[in-house]
């Protein structure tokens, strides 16, 4: 069925009259913006088209934002891009400014979901191309921005460290968003931080594009509602045009554009447009808005508004604007035919390729070997040293985050480490884990290597979607040509003492055990800490895999096991690395296996030196590593004796120990089963959240009911 903004196009556009050639008529810029604004439109249609026949799988489109393009030619194919889900227009424009660009294909192999696409290969539809700087996004809430303002300031702390980045030194980072989109916590946030640090000093070079047409889904925006909030926001300069003003667009934008660059601080691109043709495909307009709303719109349709002025300034007759839209559609429909019938990604591993080669080549990688001293260290001065190893092996590495410059941290445990390495490498950030994750996003696609501090388990998960959104997904959604090195580390787990309470205490690691492609690193001992820290950062620069470091808050400073000044929880700095995804044993017990990890290691030595005394010989196997599981090593333990408790500090519901147990029983595990875990709650002030977390009483009576009723089984 037509479209009726088809239709009315070609209507209006036969009905003008053409005049006298304007000679101030920049023809040949409107001509490139045209071709841009077409391709634009029929792949929108294209799309529609496809989806009908069963062959197209995402058909957002970019109809009433077709300005965009005007966006794109007001800056250089070498400025970093990450763009709205609407910007066909700036796509096609950037393709023109680099040779060998084939974007109208690009596109529609995306739509089809077709192995050729060159920058998902299949697995979704992007706007992205390594060639043309535009960094794929599939978001739709403006959870990019944060990772663009880490773009925009990673260019000039590049530079600053004579590390290479992918872009010029002088390149504008550019963000489009939509007016819905720019109410969301993550925008807000975002643009509050380029402010904040632009107010500092520190160059930002962002420019973003709001693309305000009005109406979110269904949800209309308040009138003037973006101009009232941004226009005269301090340290953000702001600019307005009318996106059906093609001449007035690119004047803006130009101007615009220029201001970032010379002034290298952030600017906000008030672009105002018109989404016709709906949402999304599935989307029924009509439910929401009348006729008469939707019709009002089509006067307001850029491509429209660029092919009057060609016509009516004498640039082209009406007739030549009407050729060059149905040589378009012509154009269009032929690729999408012929893509159409291109295969799509047909197996679970082919789909997943990026993920496994990324872990892959991930798990193969090792840390050079370092000198040691001997000295025997806690697991906060293993981490802290672990630290320093990498700043100094690695020109690019940063560490950042609240409190970890001056005052070193929370815990101590980065004391001195600005001192050494100066401020352009280790710094405090603002209170706000959106921005220190978008930060360290941004950080790794610049060629940095970025390890930021999440000051407590419990404020990841208000950003946690800069991890699962945004991270995890960029090599998958870019078949790894785009990659965000980093390492976050988290201070977490319970028993802390003194300083407690449910942000202190979080043991909640569900959000992050079933994101794909990441590692999820949990030391307990020092040793181990200060080895999987070197693996992690090895791992990210070699691989670009996103690195979560959980580390214990209560073992930060532990120095005992059993008693009192035995010193059996301080261990030498080791030499070499630990590899990802293989376990630790401690002991060669044949009567019980223990599988924990981190406060529950030590818990579950000393419930093992009890049950000694009983005459049960156990082992006890630190997982290390949650993600991935060290199935292969748990399994052969777990075997060796055929009795196999598992002791999970975290909760009872989307806990570890649930990943375990599946993973035991997946792998054919047929001995005696059993785990202990803590309470479904949040953990409470004082000594109140030892009624919540795991005991070592619990785990001894957990280990010897599961003795009594091995032993029952058997003759």
């Amino acid at each position: 069925m037509p479209e009726k903004i088809d239709e009315y196009f070609t209507a209006t556009v036969g009905a003008l009259t053409a005049g006298p050639l304007d000679p101030t008529l920049p023809v040949s810029d409107l001509l490139a913006l045209f071709d841009s604004q077409l391709g634009s439109r029929h792949l929108d249609l294209a799309a529609r088209w496809l989806r009908s026949r069963g062959a197209g799988f995402y058909t957002i489109g970019s109809s009433g934002h077709e300005s965009n393009a005007a966006v794109a030619a007001a800056l250089r194919p070498t400025d970093p891009a990450l763009l709205h889900y609407r910007s066909g227009g700036f796509f096609l424009q950037r393709a023109q400014q680099v040779e060998g660009s084939d974007a109208l294909r690009d596109v529609l192999l995306g739509i089809c979901a077709a192995t050729e696409d060159p920058i998902s290969g299949g697995r979704h539809k992007v706007f992205g191309r390594r060639d043309l700087n535009v960094i794929p996004q599939t978001s739709t809430i403006a959870s990019h921005l944060p990772r663009a303002v880490g773009v925009a300031f990673s260019l000039g702390r590049a530079a600053k460290l004579g590390v290479p980045t992918p872009w010029p030194t002088d390149a504008v980072t550019v963000c489009s968003i939509g007016d819905a989109s720019a109410n969301h916590s993550t925008a807000v946030g975002a643009i509050d931080t380029a402010i904040h640090a632009a107010y500092q000093g520190i160059p930002i070079p962002m420019l973003v594009v709001c693309e305000d047409n009005g109406i979110g889904i269904s949800t209309r925006t308040p009138e003037g509602w973006i101009a009232a909030t941004f226009e005269n926001r301090s340290g953000l300069a702001y600019f307005a045009a009318d996106g059906a003003d093609p001449i007035e667009t690119l004047a803006t934008a130009t101007r615009a554009a220029q201001w970032v660059r010379r002034h290298r601080k952030p600017a906000f691109l008030h672009l105002r447009t018109v989404r016709l043709m709906a949402h999304a495909g599935t989307d029924v307009e009509t439910a929401y808005r009348s006729p008469a709303q939707i019709a009002a719109d089509y006067d307001r349709d850029p491509v429209l508004g660029t092919a009057k002025l060609l016509v009516e300034r004498g640039g082209l007759t009406a007739a030549q604007v009407l050729d060059l839209y149905e040589a378009k559609r012509s154009e269009v429909i032929a690729i999408a035919e012929r893509v159409a019938r291109l295969p799509a990604l047909d197996s679970a591993a082919a789909v997943m390729r990026p993920l496994t080669d990324t872990l892959a080549e991930a798990a193969e990688t090792a840390p050079t070997t370092v000198e040691t001293d001997g000295a025997r260290l806690t697991v906060a001065q293993s981490i802290n040293r672990a630290l320093r190893d990498v700043l100094d092996e690695c020109p690019g590495a940063l560490v950042f985050g609240e409190d970890v410059a001056r005052k070193g941290g929370v815990y101590g445990v980065t004391r001195g480490l600005a001192g050494q390495f100066g401020p352009a490498r280790v710094f405090d950030t603002l209170l706000d884990e959106q921005a220190i994750l978008g930060l360290a996003l941004g950080a790794g696609l610049a060629g940095l290597l970025p390890i930021a501090e999440i000051q407590y388990l419990a404020y990841l998960h208000n950003a946690a979607d800069q991890i699962r959104g945004e991270g995890a997904t960029l090599q998958f959604f870019s078949d790894r040509q785009y990659r965000n090195p980093m390492v976050v580390r988290v201070a977490g787990y319970g028993y802390q003492k003194g300083f407690g309470g449910h942000f202190h205490n979080d043991d909640a690691v569900g959000a992050l055990r079933d994101i794909p492609g990441i590692v999820i690193a949990s030391p307990s001992r020092p040793d181990d800490a200060a080895a999987m820290m070197r693996t992690c950062a090895a791992a990210a620069r070699a691989s670009g895999i996103l690195c979560i470091f959980l580390e214990p808050i209560a073992l930060y400073h532990v120095r005992d096991l059993h008693d009192d000044g035995d010193d059996e929880w301080l261990a030498p700095y080791p030499a070499d690395g630990a590899p990802i995804g293989r376990a630790r044993t401690h002991g060669d017990g044949t009567d019980l296996t223990i599988v924990t990890c981190g406060n529950g290691v030590p818990m579950s030595l000393r419930v093992a030196r009890r049950l000694e005394r009983s005459g049960v010989s156990s082992r006890v196997v630190d997982m290390r590593w949650l993600a991935p599981l060290p199935v292969a090593d748990v399994l052969r333990e777990a075997n060796a004796t055929g009795r196999t408790l598992v002791v999970d500090e975290t909760r009872a519901s989307g806990g570890v120990s649930e990943g375990v147990l599946a993973a035991l029983v997946d792998h054919g595990y047929a001995g005696a089963l059993a785990r202990v875990t803590s309470a479904d709650s949040f953990i409470p002030l004082g000594d109140a959240a030892l009624e919540v977390l795991v005991s070592e009483d619990e785990i001894e009576s957990a280990a010897v009911r599961l003795l009594q009723g091995a032993r029952a089984r058997c003759p």
